[in-house]
């Protein structure tokens, strides 16, 4: 609206808009005010949210409020005059304003009423003015109600007032606030104001626009309240509708302008001409009634019919009342009243007081309270209701939930007995869940229960109205007490128990019951085990019965840990035990694997009229005892019959248990039925304890299958063993005649628990008997019997519970694990070994129990019988040694002799050692001699290995060592030197590093060894350096040419092309800067441009857009992060254009038309081909025709014609840019013919009214032309009106089509990321190494011409290689398709197995063998290295293997030889000291006797030792089983609980280090004081049989240790079989690492493409790792709770491990020094075998690589033949690739078009 205050300041200026355009201004802005301030039309009513009344002039209808301070003519005729030009005639005038005006009465009455708007004709001829001279007056418009003001429009007569100011009050005139100042001069006029314009809405400022001295008259004063300009956020704000809320409106004038003449001329008519005249005055708005109405209605005294008024009643909505709607309607004060809102109308809400009361009232604090809900108050409830929403009842009444809350009897009074209810008897008023309130329910004592309160509470007795809490408490333990109701006797209080529980307070358990709880019963019965504890009663807090002894558990049913109960057939004798009987004992072998049907070492053979005898020393318990006897048939169907004679001590008192017995009774008879292998006798005896008996056991007569009358002669039985089973079923558990009583034995004769006795073996008894044989055996023994295991043969102190078996070591068998199995010797503690009797030499499989003696057949010896005799070999055909006299023992399975004397050697000693020569096997003159090479062995001068005489000449002959030569090996040999001639010298190889020809006699200096010819590109005195040119280590004969890369290195360090220098160690090639690589063949990391030959050059890759600073070494590209391209990535993309840190556009070019594909990166102009033009370059440029594009030069008349088209192309842009400047300033648009008529028909105005004459035609013509354009600009007004409603539809439809826009583009976006990456993928691919190999292109030019001749001379030819090639290919692709899947699998099964190849094949290398053959590296050279190897010799020309300080098979065969001579020597030495020993003898068993009584002491205090840390296990034990019942138990309370543990915790339990150490001090302290006694009973068990045995052993290994050498010798050759089979392995394998090494590199490529599936499978396993992971943890988790659980018997179980480690450090190994010194010779000489068989198994494994490494090459190369078809399919997909690069161009250019046509719709 600028262009309307413009046209109002510049009214009488040349040039400007006239009065019409001030009209048009005044009237638009008043529209679009209103269009602002109204609200929307097309709201039909207030029901979404806030509403407003239409707006119009306020001061229309309301004239008689409008009031002014100062009126001219007032009180009577007043003159005047005006400022006028000089063509007015008249210039001063009367005011009379005494009565109204009237244009025809009286038209000079000026009254202030005179400036509301109205219509009527000669609109300027009524004004209001102020009285002469008068610069203060004040103009006031008071309004009945409050109003919503929106803008001013003061139009005045007289020249506008200098300065001014409008105010407002909002409480009728109490308060005032001023809008805006105006004024000339704002600083003289209200100094401290701020300036116009206005920052905010609410900004008051001085304007001067409106204070102008010019125009004259009509002369415009504009005030709005919210200035368009300025925006706003929220227009129903309340701070906005405060601002525009009036209820009074002022406008104060406050200077007047004038001429300056009145300042020189007081004069009166001087002051007559200044004066406030004002034409209208016009105050815009609408009834105020805060969004609550949409229309007003007359307020009370206003008149009713007046035409425009704005009335100021509000017709209310939202059920509000008031002149404004400033208040809630009565009884809809459920919320506060707020104005109305957009969106939301804050309606007022009705009160719910449910028809109990007829008004309310709003309270801000229960609405608070509610949350902001509910904050309505009902006024005086009715019909005994109260509350705020008379909700509730008043007290002593309660609400009837039967009825309706709005019904009048709603509420009714309370029955409560005053006895027992509290408050007088005042009840629950309602229903209220959350409270615990029960309409209408007494609210009674503490302890009085009842619907009126009328009876004590359950578990109280005794109303009474004295008492405050109604009834007194029933002492009764709720545990005890009969649940369900009250406890006790509601009148006497006794209190009623449950069925298990006694006492006054039902606080304790019946007799036999423990554990008073919560439980139906009350306590649970205690249930003691029957045998285990001494009596049913149990401890009645913790259940725990009263145990026998060892016996645990609450129940004591369970066995104490280190005791068991025993079998039904624990009383029993074995019958091969010697107890002074001779007996006739058959041992049994207990087939492995199998279970014998026997115990003990076997049986005993009983014939017949043969007596054996049982000794009983004493029974468990006095009662009658069945004899089971176990034994086994020698015949089918043997049957026998037997007597049982009782040797009694002496005769039966008839006061014991057994007085019932009779002599005769002690001679029972039986019978053994056929087919069986026990027996019962048919009577019992009856046994007391503590008394011996001894039962004697006849065989009468025994018979196979014929009958027992028949006489039957030389049979017998094997007896077994005697049992004693108890007759169990007359126990008091069987027989007590009660019900449980008879269930156990019906029980125990159901399952049959009694033949658990019967047989040996004992499987594990069912759960029915289980319990049973417990508490019998308990009851039998009087509670558990320890295990006593023997702690030499026993794995623990702690047997099976069931039977007491011990845990034994191998071969250990008996209960206690004290006896060695039959088969085994030498029970210690290691158990027992086994007696491995030969099977050719020993009588039987059996040994002896201590010694091990196997019973040997005539001719065999040895402990096993298992070898000859000394001088005698080939066991078992045992024969004399053959040694021709040299030898006194050979090997006994070979007959090689052992131990060849007199410089002999070979099996029988037949030949002469090296070094000797002659012939041993003659008895006289065939001694050997020394060979003079040329002095004897063992002189300083003899260089011979051996010699022997020449048969022809009978001269010695002598065979040189290495580096010796000549008949006497008097000389060096070649490649040696020294002076042999001299004593001590002798020949030494030269030492040139192995770089000479050892064949040469010129090689080196005979005398002074320098190296002369050297060899392998090597020189120096000593061969020991590289030549110049090349590197490595010439002591190891690897001296390579220096391998640099010209490009990359220092061109001064090579002096020609195929020769530089390079370091000679390393090889490392001087390299130009940024080169790295022991060639130089490649750059530093983060450089490039290898080929430039000055070094590499900085990649310079951007450091935030590229992906790294490394980048592609051939061409320097660095890797782009997407959106970004160019070398160093500080550009777009390949084929973009912008600014990278903008953003950037896909080039747009059509490929037909550009020269280049990049188009400009800055502005993205394509570059466009001559005779091109167009931004995509896609058309003919100017100055060229044709169709694009065939693009032909126009003729030359064109250059004319083209001069004219620029100037008019010239000439329209600059009209174009005319329009827009026009478009911009808004003058001119859909209204330009509208404005140009009414402009004219203006014109025709101001004719008229210019005119001096005027006719009454031309008043009329004027009258009618005002008309009409009144008219036509109501029709401009509607038709502006219209235009905004559709420009808001269009603005609608540009937001939604802008954002349609938006998410065009992102998806462009996406796409456009999506083809760039594609882009940079596909120009890797064709850019990638172009500079590298731009040599190679050029030389696989020419000879790709020379191919593509004979190519096409080959393809010209039918049938020809390619035709052939085609038809080849179908059938590929044929069977491609059909084994595709096929192959896939392969494939991977083959990828797989190659790695496997890769990596075994790397690690393939016989540099160990050679190692473990002789000791050294196998790398190493043969000069350097001590021990040799494969392919060394020594001096003689012999091969070179092992040596002294080797660790070889070789060496340790040498030393092993070495080794047994030794022995022999330490043999002899013991035969010397054997009969020293002999004398010893007697004097040791001496000692024996004294020592055997010392040590019986110790293991006295042993064993006391072991009772007490047994004794303080069982009670640990015994503790932890208490907690443990106590925790378990459903009484246990946390308080005791916690008790228990802190017991617990407080235990002190010996288990420091400290403590543990000083009982290990005791324990070896005691095991020392045994050390003599065990040392004296060693040598006498042993010493005498070791004495006898030396002498003989010491032969035997004389003999051994010389036939051992020979075996030394046959194991050499071995070694040097593998050796050579090394060497051909180690060249094969080589070929397989280089075709291997072929292979991956091939292959590389296809592991490349693989990574990212690899990739995402390590993906797959990490996560399935981190699921395991939090598996793990939850695991260890709930482990932790579980040991934090069981800590108290971790720590038992912690003491009792550590006691048994204390005991087996008692019990601690004594070695058997015996054993050792006999063993020494037989693991030396196994050592020498163990190197054979070692030798010849490395020999083995060495043939097996050779085969392996031959079937993996093989492998590899099919492997090769895949990998070929593999490549031939991957260039299928890439041509496939190449057409989806295609598409997705033609795609882009579609987007591209898209994106262009949308980008001009803007």
């Amino acid at each position: 609206m600028e262009w309307v205050a413009a046209g109002g300041r510049g009214r009488d200026l040349p040039g400007q808009p006239g009065p019409w355009q001030l009209h048009l201004g005044l009237l638009l802005s008043v529209l679009v005010t209103a269009l602002a301030q109204a609200p929307a039309p097309d709201v039909p009513s207030c029901s979404r949210g806030s509403c407003y009344p239409a707006t119009g002039d306020l001061l229309v209808g309301r004239a008689d409020r409008l009031t002014a301070s100062s009126t001219c003519g007032l009180r009577g005729p007043q003159p005047y005059c005006i400022v006028s030009h000089l063509q007015d005639e008249k210039k001063c005038f009367l005011c009379d304003s005494r009565r109204p005006f009237s244009a025809r009465d009286n038209p000079n009455s000026h009254r202030i009423q005179n400036v509301v708007t109205s219509f009527a004709p000669q609109r300027r001829a009524a004004w209001w003015q102020s009285e002469n001279g008068v610069p203060m007056v004040t103009i006031q418009l008071d309004l009945e109600a409050e109003f919503h003001f929106t803008h001013l429009i003061m139009t005045f007569k007289t020249f506008r007032p200098a300065a001014m100011l409008v105010e407002r009050s909002a409480d009728f005139g109490r308060t005032w606030r001023v809008y805006r100042y105006f004024s000339y001069d704002c600083a003289a006029d209200f100094p401290g104001v701020p300036l116009a314009p206005p920052r905010h809405w609410d900004d008051v400022v001085c304007e001067s626009r409106y204070s102008e001295i010019e125009p004259s008259t009509e002369g415009e004063v504009i005030y709005r309240v919210l200035d368009p300009a300025i925006p706003i956020p929220d227009p129903y704000s309340p701070r906005i509708q405060n601002l525009l809320k009036i209820t009074n409106l002022r406008v104060n004038l406050t200077r007047l302008h004038t001429l300056g003449d009145n300042l020189l001329d007081p004069r009166r008519e001087i002051r007559e001409k200044y004066y406030y005249a004002l034409y209208e005055l016009v105050v815009r708005g609408n009834c105020f009634c805060y969004g609550h109405a949409s229309q007003c209605a007359p307020a009370p005294g206003a008149p009713a019919h007046a035409e425009g008024m704005v009335h100021g009643a509000c017709v209310c909505k939202h059920n509000t009342r008031g002149l404004n709607c400033e208040q809630c309607q009565d009884f809809y004060h459920d919320l506060p009243w707020h104005p109305a809102e957009d969106r939301h109308s804050h309606a007022c809400k009705k009160c719910e007081c449910h028809g109990h009361a007829h008004s309310c009232h709003f309270d801000m604090a229960i609405y608070l309270a509610s949350g902001n809900v509910s904050g309505g108050v009902c006024d005086g409830c009715q019909h005994n209701t109260a509350g705020r929403q008379c909700e509730l009842c008043r007290p002593f009444f309660y609400r009837d939930p039967t009825k309706d809350l709005r019904d009048p009897a709603v509420c009714r009074s309370c029955d409560c007995d005053p006895m027992g209810s509290q408050d007088g008897g005042r009840c629950d008023p309602h229903d209220d869940p959350a409270l615990g309130l029960v309409s209408g329910q007494c609210r009674c004592k503490e302890h009085v229960v009842g619907s009126r309160c009328q009876q004590c509470r359950d578990g109280f007795f005794g109303l009474s109205a004295n008492n405050p809490l109604g009834c007194q408490r029933c002492q009764c333990d709720p545990r005890g007490t009969v649940p369900g109701g009250t406890p006790c006797d509601r009148n006497s209080g006794a209190c009623f128990c449950k069925r298990l529980v006694t006492g006054q307070g039902c606080n304790r358990c019946l007799p036999g019951h423990w554990g008073l709880s919560h439980d139906l019963l009350g306590c649970r019965p205690c249930d003691c085990d029957i045998g285990g504890a001494l009596d049913p009663q149990c401890n009645e807090a913790t259940g725990q019965c009263r145990c026998r002894q060892h016996m645990v558990g609450r129940r004591c049913e369970q066995v104490q840990p280190g005791y068991f109960r025993p079998f039904l057939d624990h009383l029993t004798w074995e019958a091969e035990e010697p107890r002074g009987q001779v007996l006739d004992v058959v041992e049994r072998l207990v087939t492995p694997g199998g279970t014998p049907s026997w115990t003990g070492p076997g049986f005993v053979r009983l014939r017949e009229g043969q007596v054996l005898e049982f000794v009983v020393a004493s029974v468990p318990r006095a009662m009658d005892y069945d004899v089971l006897l176990r034994l086994e048939p020698q015949v089918p169907e043997q049957w026998a019959e037997m007597e049982l004679t009782v040797q009694r001590p002496g005769p039966v008192s008839a006061r014991s248990p057994c007085g019932h017995v009779l002599p005769q009774d002690d001679h029972i008879p039986g019978t053994l039925r056929p087919g069986s292998r026990h027996m019962v006798f048919p009577r019992p005896v009856c046994l007391e304890p503590g008394i011996s008996y001894k039962l004697h056991l006849k065989l009468v007569r025994t018979g196979g299958s014929a009958q027992p009358e028949a006489p039957y002669s030389g049979a017998s039985l094997l007896i077994d063993s005697l049992v004693l089973l108890p007759r169990v079923l007359v126990l008091e558990m069987f027989s007590g005649g009660d019900a449980a009583s008879l269930e156990r034995r019906a029980t125990f004769e159901r399952y049959r628990c009694h033949e658990e006795g019967l047989m040996p073996s004992k499987p594990l008894p069912s759960e029915a008997c289980a319990p049973l044989l417990i508490s019998l055996s308990t009851l039998l023994y009087n509670g558990a019997l320890p295990c006593q295991c023997d702690p030499q043969g026993s794995l623990s102190s702690e047997c099976n519970p069931h039977g007491g078996q011990c845990r034994c070591k191998p071969a250990v068998v008996g209960r206690r694990c004290d006896l060695c199995a039959p088969g085994y010797y030498g029970f210690g503690p290691t158990g027992c070994q086994a007696c491995q009797c030969s099977p050719e030499g020993a009588l039987s499989g059996l040994c002896d129990a201590t010694s091990g003696q196997c019973p040997c057949r005539a001719g065999a010896f040895g402990l096993r019988c298992d070898r000859c005799q000394r001088g005698q070999w080939g066991f078992p055909s045992c024969r004399p040694c053959v040694c021709h006299g040299h030898a006194d023992e050979c090997d006994p399975n070979t007959g090689t002799c052992l131990g060849c004397r007199d410089h002999t050697g070979g099996e029988h000693c037949e030949r002469c050692i090296a070094g000797f020569h002659g012939d041993p096997r003659l008895p006289y003159g065939g001694q050997c001699r020394p060979c003079p090479c040329p002095e004897g062995p063992g002189s300083r001068r003899h260089f011979a290995t051996s010699c022997h005489r020449d048969g022809y000449s009978q001269q010695v002959v002598c065979h040189c060592r290495a580096g010796y030569t000549g008949l006497r090996c008097e000389a060096c040999a070649p490649g040696h030197f020294g002076d042999p001639s001299r004593p001590g010298g002798g020949c030494q190889p030269c030492e040139c590093s192995g770089n000479i020809d050892p064949t040469d006699p010129d090689a080196c200096d005979p005398h002074s060894g320098q190296c002369l010819h050297c060899l392998y590109h090597t020189e120096g005195p000593r061969c020991a350096h590289c030549k110049p040119g090349f590197h490595g280590q010439a002591a190891r004969q690897s001296c390579h040419r220096c391998t640099c890369n010209l490009l990359g290195t220092d061109a001064r360090q090579c002096p020609s092309t195929d020769h530089c220098n390079c370091d000679p160690s390393s090889g490392q090639c001087p390299c130009l800067p940024n080169v790295q690589g022991l060639s130089c063949d490649r750059c530093a990391p983060n450089f490039w441009n290898l080929t430039s030959g000055r070094g590499c050059q900085p990649c310079a890759c951007h450091p935030s857009r590229a992906r790294g600073p490394a980048c592609n070494e051939f061409t320097g590209q660095c890797h782009c992060r997407a959106g970004f391209g160019g070398r160093t990535c500080s550009e777009c993309q390949e084929l973009h254009w912008g600014d990278p840190g903008l953003q950037c556009r896909a080039c747009d070019c059509d490929p037909r038309g550009i020269d280049t594909p990049q188009c400009h990166r800055s502005t993205g102009h394509c570059s466009c081909r001559p005779g091109v033009s167009g931004v995509r370059c896609d058309q003919c440029a100017r100055g060229f025709s044709g169709v694009f594009p065939t693009c032909h030069p126009c003729h030359a008349c064109f250059g004319d014609w083209d001069r004219v088209v620029q100037d008019l192309a010239a000439r329209t842009r600059r009209l174009e840019q005319w329009t827009q400047e026009l478009q911009q300033t808004g003058v001119l648009g859909a209204f330009e013919s509208n404005f140009r008529h009414l402009q004219e028909k203006l014109g025709t105005v101001q004719g008229i009214v210019a005119a001096r004459n005027a006719s009454a035609a031309s008043t009329a013509q004027l009258v009618e032309a005002t008309k009409e354009l009144r008219r036509e600009i109501g029709e401009a007004t509607e038709h502006l009106t219209r235009l905004e409603a559709e420009l808001t539809d269009v603005q609608d439809d540009n937001f939604n089509a802008n954002h349609a826009l938006s998410s065009l583009e992102r998806d462009g976006l996406a796409l456009n990321l999506t083809l760039r990456q594609l882009d940079q993928h596909l120009d890797l691919l064709k850019h990638s190494n172009f500079l590298g190999a731009y040599d190679t292109i050029r030389q696989a030019h020419s000879l790709s011409a020379e191919a593509e001749r004979r190519a096409n001379m080959s393809a010209l030819i039918v049938p020809s290689p390619v035709s052939n090639s085609a038809d080849t290919r179908h059938r590929t692709e044929s069977l491609m398709s059909a084994r595709r899947e096929d192959f896939n699998r392969r494939h991977i099964a083959n990828q797989r197995a190659l790695g496997e190849l890769s990596a075994r094949t790397h690690a393939l290398s016989l540099t160990g063998i050679n190692e473990l053959v002789c000791g050294s590296p196998g790398d190493a050279p043969c000069a350097t290295s001590p021990c040799g190897g494969a392919g060394c010799r020594d001096e003689e020309g012999q091969p070179r293997c092992g040596g002294l300080s080797c660790s070889g098979a070789a060496a340790m065969a040498d030393l092993a030889l070495g080794r047994a001579r030794h022995t022999q020597a330490e043999l002899q030495r013991a035969l010397a000291e054997g009969s020293g020993i002999l004398s010893q003898v007697a004097e040791t068993r001496r000692q024996a006797g004294e020592a055997q009584q010392r040590a019986q002491a110790a293991l006295d205090k042993a064993h006391a030792s072991r009772g007490q840390v047994e004794q303080a296990n069982q009670e640990l034990r015994q503790l932890i089983q208490n907690v443990k019942d106590f925790l378990s138990q459903e009484g246990a309370d946390p308080d005791s609980i916690e008790m228990v543990a802190t017991r617990v915790l407080e235990l002190s339990i010996p288990a420091s280090p400290e403590q543990i150490q000083q009982l290990a001090g005791e324990i070896a302290e005691r095991v020392r004081s045994l050390a003599d006694v065990d040392t004296i009973l060693a040598r006498t068990v042993g010493d005498v049989r070791r004495a006898e045995q030396l002498l003989n052993d010491a032969r035997r290994a004389r003999s051994r240790a010389e036939g051992e050498k020979q075996k030394a010798e046959t194991v050499q050759a071995a070694l040097e079989e593998a050796q050579r089979a090394q060497g051909a392995a180690q060249g094969a394998i080589q070929g397989a690492v280089v075709d291997t090494q072929d292979t991956e590199q091939t292959l590389q490529q296809v592991q490349e493409r693989m990574a990212g599936a690899e990739q995402a499978l390590s993906s797959a396993g990490e996560r399935a790792q981190q699921l395991d992971g939090l598996l793990e943890a939850l695991k260890l988790k709930r482990a932790g709770n579980s040991l934090a659980a069981s800590s108290a018997e971790e720590t038992a179980g912690s003491a009792q491990d550590r006691a048994r480690e204390a005991e087996q450090l008692l019990q601690g190994p004594l070695g058997d020094q015996y054993q050792t010194v006999r063993a020494l010779a037989e693991r030396k000489a196994q050592g020498v075998l163990a190197a054979q068989a070692r030798a010849e198994q490395l020999r083995d494994e060495a043939r097996g690589l050779l085969q392996a490494a031959q079937d993996k090459l093989q492998r590899l190369q099919e492997l090769e033949g895949t990998y070929e078809e593999n490549e031939r399919a991957l260039e299928g997909k890439a041509a496939q690739l190449d057409g989806l690069e295609a598409r997705m161009r033609s795609v882009l250019q579609a987007i591209n078009l898209q994106v262009q046509i949308y980008n001009t719709c803007q």
